[in-house]
């Protein structure tokens, strides 16, 4: 009778409600809550669901007492099957940049081609990064708020409207935030459409919105192919730290391009890219701890996740209207500014949507996906820069 009464005892040590009632229970408890607003978000408004469902499941299973399944059992040793993936693809980078190979092989780079001087706005919508960088820092100023350089080139990193390279700068440079800044970067990317038409029509004109801009030429499929190999080039002669992105990015690009890898391009643009996805979401929830997300630091990540994009929107949308002014025999419409974001083809579409508003006849998609794809790229630039200076600048500091 003992015997059963010990081991009743026992199991009631084990379970799930005994957990929950320990010392920092509630926190798990609160951040299943958050793992179920998430999955609402998800798949009840549609917010990012192939990247938020994953996050939010991943955010659930790792806050179960004692189930052990994003860290290592004590008793066991074993480690947890999302502690294996986060190891095998998150502290190793490997997961973002199979994700960019993925995203490589579905890119168009023909717009940008038969424009290059979109590259420019895809180029200026990168200074939501640094904008929010250096607000960042400023935070640190608020009692209870601790951003160093590395944590701040992170946050900074959500106003490339980038998931995946958010995922990677951050599992770089600051680790413990994993779970913050995916979460804002994803959220806010599938509030481009909410949050960029107030900006966009706040710094244009309506004669500027009702630009037509002459219709693209041809791409070759030469072009096409040395493109990426181009880019790769002039990233390893210039940036090699940004080499591991913009390589994988290309690469994928060519195998679709070059049209004798058919069965490897569409493995990279289907299977590898959702199967890297599950994994991929399933390894950054798991980083979404109570002791790291439910604080002030997190409500700050959220703010200047707002502030990136729409200081990253509003770069795109002057620069265009810049470039007007120094060649006016060739405008361009400054709403495809916007697009420079690399939340692809997402913000490209808002740009076209909020054009035809204003002329129902003006198709603005193909010429938004120009500055579109250079925000893929610029933002890839961005990352490799941060990476390569900011441990040098800390190092520095310290």
């Amino acid at each position: 009778m003992e015997a059963i009464i010990n081991g009743f005892q026992q199991l009631m040590l084990t379970t799930g409600i005994y957990g929950f009632l320990q010392d920092g229970g509630w926190g798990n408890a609160l951040m299943i809550l958050v793992g179920f607003l998430l999955l609402y978000l998800g798949i009840k408004k549609g917010f990012e669901p192939l990247l938020l469902v994953p996050i939010a499941m991943g955010c659930i299973l790792s806050n179960i007492p004692f189930a052990y399944i994003s860290s290592v059992d004590p008793s066991s040793g074993d480690a947890g099957f999302i502690k294996v993936l986060f190891d095998a693809g998150i502290d190793t980078g490997l997961f973002p940049v199979l994700i960019f190979m993925g995203v490589g092989a579905m890119t168009d780079f023909g717009p940008l081609i038969a424009n290059p001087k979109t590259l420019l706005m895809g180029a200026a919508a990168q200074l939501g990064i640094f904008t929010a960088l250096i607000g960042a820092l400023l935070l640190s100023f608020i009692p209870g708020i601790n951003f160093d350089l590395n944590v701040a080139a992170s946050i900074g990193i959500i106003g490339g409207a980038d998931g995946p390279t958010s995922i990677y700068v951050t599992s770089r440079l600051a680790p413990q935030y994993l779970g913050s800044i995916a979460v804002a970067a994803y959220s806010y990317m599938a509030l481009v459409p909410i949050i960029q038409p107030p900006i966009m029509k706040a710094l244009t004109t309506k004669k500027e919105r009702l630009i037509r801009m002459q219709q693209l030429r041809p791409v070759s499929k030469t072009e096409k192919i040395v493109f990426p190999i181009m880019v790769i080039t002039v990233c390893a002669i210039l940036l090699p730290s940004a080499c591991s992105l913009i390589g994988a990015l290309m690469f994928g690009n060519l195998a679709t391009e070059c049209g004798v890898m058919k069965r490897l391009s569409d493995t990279m643009q289907n299977a590898l890219m959702n199967t890297v996805t599950i994994f991929l979401g399933l390894a950054v929830g798991s980083k979404m701890a109570a002791e790291v997300f439910l604080n002030l630091e997190t409500l700050g990540i959220l703010v200047l996740g707002m502030v990136a994009f729409g200081f990253g929107t509003a770069g795109g949308v002057l620069i265009a209207k810049l470039m007007n002014k120094l060649d006016p025999k060739h405008p361009v419409n400054p709403l495809i500014g916007s697009a420079g974001v690399s939340a692809v083809p997402m913000a490209a579409r808002v740009s076209s949507k909020v054009g035809q508003e204003f002329d129902t006849q003006n198709f603005l998609l193909m010429h938004a996906m120009g500055p579109n794809v250079s925000g893929v790229i610029g933002s890839a630039v961005a990352a490799g820069v941060l990476i390569s200076v900011v441990p040098t600048m800390m190092s520095a500091i310290v």
